[in-house]
């Protein structure tokens, strides 16, 4: 069945066929009227004067805040505890969220009436899936005085909802995971036949599920009963789940494709990279990303936001299944992500893309061969050595190897602007002597406190 937000028309689809990849891979230069902007001569000089007001996000922030600060771009920061792009040398203005204040509120009397006059029409980016959700539900209050992403509010919050995301996809002709709404209506046992471990329990709404449970999801290994726990669980609080099946493989085989579709249809960029390593071992978060050109995943990537008829900044990752060797979505996201960093020192400067066409500038060059870069989380990589090991997959010598065999990036620190970094080593450290003088004891999950954007 045809999803109502998807375009499957002969029309869109032979746009799709006007706009697609006419090079190789994610390494090639940008088109130029084949569906992309015109990128601006070396000698032209970037118009630096229209500031530029981020909201939430962690690492990507950061790597953003340095990048534009670095060019002389006015850069105003807004996020919750964990927010470190607040503490940056290149932030020019930073407006915290105060413990306790929604931040949907806050950033909504900071926009409409705090910063509407002496920040009218700076360019306004979200960078988590909080200020996502509050830019689509303000945007015809925000738009008249700030420059955002062209975007569809009702597709943009859609792609939040984590069933919606892969009912689009399926429409789109893209192969996914197989999935189950848990309606209230619908329980564990009428469908128990068709489920297979390990399976995941996953919110609708990651970003309020996170808030109160630390966690992005919940992964049963084997056992209908535990999956009846969980879906109570969650529903006991308030939130709508559904369950996931997870797809085989290592987390080696995970790739993402990132790009910025306008409202007419123009690809101002393509990019992808690949997951080394995740910890915990395949379902957290990935602890060594690296660059990589995956024509594939660009290929499909394109043709998911091209047939749902995205527009704004885009980015999709999949994992090639071990059983059928095909791509199958596992996330999309309509920000920019953890490996920001990564990206953009590659030689992919698609932040900077985002402002010239937000500001009316043509487009910063790409490099032709991105820089061979690793994204490294030492610490959390280290349990991740450790688990593998101990599962037979990874040996010492080939760890180092992974670390040492291309230039490394951290994602907070940087010798330039140490306080971010900093400030994250220190919040790490507290977690971790937390967690050793913590008694072991068996404890019941319960909700945690509200978490940050």
């Amino acid at each position: 069945m045809t999803h109502p937000l998807v375009d499957r028309s002969a029309a869109s689809l032979h746009r799709y066929e006007e706009h697609a990849l006419g090079h190789a891979g994610a390494g090639a230069p940008p088109l130029g009227e084949a569906g992309m902007a015109a990128v601006a001569p070396a000698n032209e000089r970037l118009d630096t004067s229209i500031p530029i007001i981020l909201l939430g996000g962690r690492e990507n922030t950061v790597a953003m805040v340095r990048n534009f600060g670095r060019l002389g771009v006015r850069v105003y920061v807004s996020g919750s505890r964990g927010c470190r792009a607040m503490r940056s040398r290149y932030c020019r203005g930073s407006f915290a969220v105060p413990g306790g204040t929604s931040a949907r509120e806050y950033w909504r009397d900071l926009l409409t009436v705090r910063l509407r006059h002496s920040l009218a029409g700076a360019v306004v980016i979200a960078n988590c899936d909080e200020s996502m959700a509050f830019l689509a539900s303000h945007d015809a209050e925000l738009r008249p005085f700030y420059r955002l992403e062209e975007f569809s509010p009702a597709l943009r919050l859609a792609m939040l909802d984590k069933f919606e995301t892969l009912k689009l996809a399926q429409a789109a002709g893209l192969p996914t995971p197989r999935f189950w709404r848990m309606d209230r209506e619908l329980e564990v046992a009428d469908i128990q036949d068709e489920l297979s471990f390990p399976l995941m329990v996953k919110p609708l709404d990651t970003a309020r599920f996170s808030a109160q449970f630390g966690r992005k999801l919940f992964i049963v290994e084997s056992g209908i009963g535990e999956v009846e726990d969980k879906v109570a669980l969650c529903r006991a609080h308030g939130h709508a789940v559904m369950l996931v099946e997870m797809i085989p493989g290592p987390d080696k085989v995970l790739s993402s494709y990132y790009t910025y579709r306008t409202d007419t249809g123009r690809f101002l960029y393509d990019y992808t990279k690949t997951v080394v390593r995740r910890w915990p071992v395949n379902r957290g978060g990935a602890t060594l990303h690296r660059t990589k050109q995956c024509p594939e995943t660009a290929r499909l990537g394109r043709q998911l936001f091209q047939r749902i008829g995205w527009a704004g900044i885009a980015n999709v990752e999949f994992k090639r299944d071990a059983r059928d060797g095909k791509l199958k979505i596992i996330e999309v996201n309509g920000r920019f992500t953890a490996a920001h960093r990564l990206v953009t020192e590659s030689g992919a400067p698609i932040d900077l893309a985002v402002y010239c066409h937000l500001t009316g500038q043509r487009l910063p060059a790409f490099s032709t061969n991105y820089r061979r870069l690793r994204l490294w989380y030492p610490l959390q990589d280290l349990l991740a050595l450790r688990d593998l090991r101990r599962r037979g997959e990874l040996s010492l010598r080939e760890w180092l190897r992974s670390i040492t065999r291309e230039r490394i990036l951290l994602p907070y620190f940087s010798m330039r602007d140490p306080l971010p970094g900093l400030e994250d080593f220190a919040a790490l450290l507290g977690r971790a002597v937390v967690r050793l003088l913590r008694p072991r004891s068996h404890v019941v999950e319960q909700p945690t406190k509200a978490g940050n954007p």
